[in-house]
């Protein structure tokens, strides 16, 4: 069985390695292959991620390539995670959005607009090449923000082979397991939403309810991604919110502390790759891994200690960042593809979150709807579980998806006429001026990635 990750330099790549080849032999991979388009950044990264490789099961061949076809050529699953445009291109989104007082986040924000029109192009291209190449049956799991977007987009162009991954609300449950001491195996969780905007009205623990006790413990603002919320907002809207809701029910607190910090998450990730990259590209990975290893945690845990702090003003204050090979995790969202791959090859009934089809689930949304909901997969089938939503998440998830449709119309048809439209009803610009001047901007600023808009 073959697998090949579209993206393979970028930074994450070795933990992507790492979860891939704990669980490689188990799952029957024969071959993985991790292409990137850029040679300087597969030859730091991917070549650190062929050491993990080699140590973790030097059975499975595991090849580095800047070639998308011999990567492609012949894969049963296939994980795209790509930055089409950089680091640079995510600056100036960010600041095109904050320079009118609106929020630039890539993912919530109407940055993440920008970072589709450059993203969505480059996917299609993959997706077709995977068509004429990879095994009839491919599956795609697309990482590549804004995933929600994104997944929408690719589904309204009939790329049904395609699922969109994020670890935000597996993480949120994994922490949950660790306030209670128990298996992360046995938290389970009703998740609905939206990719980034999704909700849990329902934890259980061995199928006994507990999100009425876990709402009042102060581990739970303490020490899980619910830090960012204060206890009022909780007690009102009574639920698990992702942490990117932060984005939205905190949207000009989010908006002044990144001005007071005088930089942007875009910034930060900017500065701290270029050095780490700098001081990577002057090792050998293939003979010095050890110290190359130290090299990047020093620079990752600096990315990891920064999450979220600029635009929350809360630290993270995690333990100090080390990158341990053999010490099993939770994969991450290689982790989400690994455990649909692992329910494909066994036929075992799994329950999951992904980013799939309404189909129902939701009934206020149409059924064709991408949304982020917690799944069982039957028989090769992804059934979403049925929610009934309270109403206030419901509102903005509402809001969000008709933002999301109009995205993909433009993207689709290139259109500025449903840029506009997309942006103006987006909670977090929700204006018609800022919207035309954001469309305006970013064909501009993306003119390399927006020819034929019109």
């Amino acid at each position: 069985m073959k697998i090949a990750v579209i993206g393979g330099g970028g930074v994450r790549s070795m933990f992507l390695a790492k979860s891939l080849l704990q669980h490689g032999k188990e799952l029957g991979f024969t071959e993985i292959v991790f292409m990137d388009n850029d040679p300087v950044k597969l030859n730091i990264f991917g070549k650190m991620s062929q050491q993990v490789a080699k140590r973790l099961d030097p059975s499975i061949r595991f090849d580095i390539t800047l070639d998308a076809e011999e990567a492609i050529r012949d894969a049963d699953y296939i994980i795209t995670t790509i930055r089409v445009g950089e680091d640079d291109m995510r600056v100036k989104d960010e600041y095109a959005a904050l320079d009118l007082g609106i929020l630039g986040q890539e993912t919530t924000g109407a940055a993440g607009f920008a970072f589709a029109m450059r993203s969505v192009p480059a996917l299609v291209e993959y997706c077709e090449l995977a068509k004429k190449v990879a095994k009839p049956d491919v599956k795609i799991f697309n990482f590549t923000n804004p995933a929600g977007v994104v997944s929408q987009t690719l589904r309204d162009m009939g790329y049904d082979f395609t699922f969109g991954i994020c670890d935000a609300p597996s993480g949120l449950l994994r922490s949950f397991a660790k306030i209670y001491g128990v298996d992360p195996e046995s938290v389970k969780g009703d998740c609905y939403g939206l990719n980034h905007l999704s909700f849990f009205k329902s934890i259980r623990i061995d199928g006994k309810e507990v999100i009425s006790d876990l709402l009042q413990k102060p581990e739970l603002l303490a020490d899980t991604d619910m830090r960012y919320f204060k206890k009022d907002l909780v007690e009102e809207l009574n639920c698990i919110l992702n942490e990117y809701l932060y984005y939205f029910y905190y949207r000009q607190e989010a908006v002044d502390n990144i001005k007071k910090a005088g930089i942007t998450r875009g910034e930060v990730i900017r500065d701290i790759n270029k050095k780490m990259i700098a001081e990577l590209s002057t090792m050998d990975p293939e003979n010095d891994f050890d110290n190359c290893v130290r090299v990047f945690e020093k620079w990752y845990g600096m990315r990891e200690d920064a999450y979220m702090q600029n635009e929350t003003g809360t630290p993270k204050g995690a333990a100090p960042f080390k990158f341990d090979i053999h010490e099993q995790d939770d994969g991450g969202y290689a982790g989400v593809a690994l455990r649909y791959i692992s329910a494909a090859i066994t036929g075992e009934e799994t329950e999951m979150i992904l980013c799939v089809p309404n189909d129902g689930a939701l009934k206020e949304l149409e059924d064709t709807d991408v949304v982020e909901m917690t799944c069982t997969i039957r028989d090769g089938k992804l059934i979403p579980h049925p929610v009934e939503p309270d109403p206030m998440p419901m509102a903005l998830i509402r809001q969000v998806k008709l933002y999301e449709r109009l995205a993909s119309k433009a993207l689709r048809e290139k259109s500025k006429k449903a840029a506009v439209e997309c942006l103006m009803v987006h909670p977090l610009v929700n204006s018609y001026s800022f919207a035309k001047t954001l469309t305006e901007t970013y064909i501009e600023t993306n003119k390399e990635y927006t020819e034929g808009w019109k």
